[in-house]
């Protein structure tokens, strides 16, 4: 190895050492958790290797409706929130006087506490001794009926999460999307103009096309950051997410180290490792997406 070579090295080894240490090594312990058999974590003892772990996870039924509710809340929330980012980001552009006072106050729900969001939503729709909350007060204004949206059907209650979880990612994906669509040469829309183009086929021909490597960023981080929920439900239907019906994956990962079924660290990694590979497979697939529509 020649002095170069070594001095480039030398200054990638903080980076290996942090990776190592916080990625690959957590990583690694986190699958030999998820094949030691009945493992004991008082005693740090097991009696074997092998599957069960995973055929454990797979048939818990508080484990499949943790994964039936992230995937509706995937399903929902991550198409819902970048068309509708899309569509505000548009509106933003065409308004260049007060754009950037618009856009700080659609940025300001990004940069509030996640858990004083989720308290505000609560408020708003929770039906109490002395209220019925103030969603259920308009509802009843247009001559419907309350709902307890908080404690009552789980359609309701899942309303609430997928609207909760686009409230709050939708700022960041309206930023990314206005500074892509700020980035687009004005030249192309002058030449579509001088040729009489209409604005749905500038949009379809000239902007989407454009702004697309940053419609497949925003939609890839999405999947991953739906499938990671967890202190967003918390927020709002509280800690017994089970109870609730409620839980997600990474709730029901957390729940299997410290919650009060807690104590079982190798169903919680192999259930990790499951959110891993779902995770790893859909980010594979929208990749492969991306790069066929390029």
């Amino acid at each position: 190895m020649d002095k170069k070579s070594l001095k480039g090295w030398l200054y990638l080894l903080p980076a290996i050492v942090f990776l190592g240490l916080f990625m690959v090594y957590p990583l690694v312990d986190v699958v030999i958790y998820s094949v030691e058999e009945g493992y004991n974590f008082a005693s740090q003892s097991f009696f074997g290797y092998g599957r069960y772990n995973f055929s454990y996870v797979l048939r818990d039924p508080y484990f499949l409706q943790a994964v039936k509710n992230t995937l509706i809340l995937v399903v929902i929330t991550v198409p819902l929130s970048t068309g509708i980012a899309l569509l505000i980001s548009l509106g933003l552009n065409s308004i260049k006087p007060l754009k950037d006072l618009f856009q700080t106050i659609y940025f300001l729900p990004y940069v509030t506490n996640t858990l004083a969001v989720g308290l505000v939503f609560m408020i708003l729709f929770k039906k109490t001794n002395y209220t019925d909350g103030f969603v259920n007060l308009i509802i009843q204004w247009f001559g419907g009926s309350s709902i307890d949206f908080i404690e009552g059907p789980y359609a309701a209650k899942m309303f609430v999460m997928c609207f909760y979880t686009i409230w709050v990612v939708m700022p960041f994906k309206i930023l990314i999307l206005t500074s892509a669509l700020a980035s687009v040469n004005p030249d192309y829309y002058k030449a579509a103009r001088v040729d009489g183009t209409s604005r749905f086929r500038i949009f379809t021909r000239i902007t989407l096309p454009m702004i697309s490597p940053m419609i497949f960023y925003l939609v890839i981080t999405g999947f991953i950051g739906a499938f990671k929920a967890y202190s967003d439900e918390v927020a709002i239907f509280g800690t017994d997410l089970n109870s609730a019906g409620m839980n997600t994956i990474v709730g029901y990962v957390y729940d299997m180290l410290y919650g009060d079924s807690g104590g079982y660290p190798s169903y919680a990694s192999a259930a990790a490792l499951i959110l891993f590979v779902i995770i790893l497979t859909i980010t594979c697939i929208n990749l492969l997406v991306s790069k066929r529509k390029r």
